[in-house]
């Protein structure tokens, strides 16, 4: 994974981190779901990177 994704995804998912926390302090349920969205999108992706990264290495060990 690229540091550029990492910085990318770790951001993304504070964000969602932070709107969801705003979301419960205010009783504003759709804050809460944007940011559970947002931590989940930036979950998936870190995931699949990880599947990417682990696919190269696979691949680097054959060569």
């Amino acid at each position: 994974m690229g540091l550029d994704d990492k910085i990318s995804n770790a951001a993304k998912e504070a964000v969602g981190n932070a709107k969801e926390g705003i979301g419960d302090a205010t009783d504003n349920e759709r804050m809460q779901a944007e940011g559970q969205h947002d931590q989940n999108v930036a979950n998936t992706k870190q995931a699949g990177e990880h599947v990417k990264d682990a696919g190269k290495d696979v691949k680097d060990a054959f060569h």
